[in-house]
């Protein structure tokens, strides 16, 4: 497990963006994935807005994502796994890079054929709580034609990084500017924040 974590950690320090592309197991992925489907066919995902509480704008077209946030006290055994493995990794983020997390937030994210998710930062302008995020990808058997890149911009050149299942993406939410682009399929997620409060 512990190997999991320094990949994400060691490949973050070397580039700013983490990845592993191993980070939960493929039965845990399955699982999620499925929750997902599920939540999609009995309508229970929203199309997400952008801004927080303070200054939410739900009729915006900058993003094409529909979502549904993972309950911290959620009794679905999947989603407590999930949970459990993010609290895990944070204690060995806290214990080896003195980070400081004490919160989290994830949500399922789905993103139909064709949608995106303009360039953008994670953190808010009136909240900077948000200090890393993490995303997970749900999607089997992606092709790279198929589209669906999360493309992070950094000072001279641009990390295209494709959405394939069990992949984990880390990296600072106030610093990472980056996007989603469109597919051919559906792309599904896990997404969320690592928290200081």
């Amino acid at each position: 497990m512990d190997n999991k974590f320094e990949e994400l950690i060691g490949s973050y320090i070397e580039n700013q963006i983490g990845i592993s592309n191993h980070f939960i197991t493929k039965e845990l992925a399955d699982l999620l994935r499925q929750n997902l489907m599920n939540l999609d066919n009995e309508d229970r995902l929203r199309t997400a807005g952008i801004g927080n509480q303070l200054a939410k704008d739900s009729g915006q077209d900058i993003r094409g994502d529909k979502i549904f946030w993972i309950d911290n006290e959620t009794r679905d055994p999947s989603e407590r796994a999930f949970l459990n493995h993010i609290n895990q990794f944070i204690t060995y983020l806290n214990d080896t890079c003195y980070v400081g997390i004490n919160a989290y937030e994830f949500h399922y994210a789905l993103y139909e054929t064709g949608s995106s998710y303009r360039r953008h930062f994670d953190q808010f302008k009136n909240n900077t709580d948000r200090k890393f995020s993490l995303i997970h990808y749900l999607n089997t058997d992606w092709l790279n034609e198929e589209g669906g890149e999360l493309l992070i911009y950094q000072e001279n050149k641009v990390e295209k990084i494709f959405p394939e299942i069990q992949k984990a993406i880390f990296f600072k939410s106030d610093t990472c500017e980056h996007e989603v682009s469109k597919s051919t399929r559906p792309r599904m997620s896990i997404s969320g924040w690592l928290k200081s409060i």
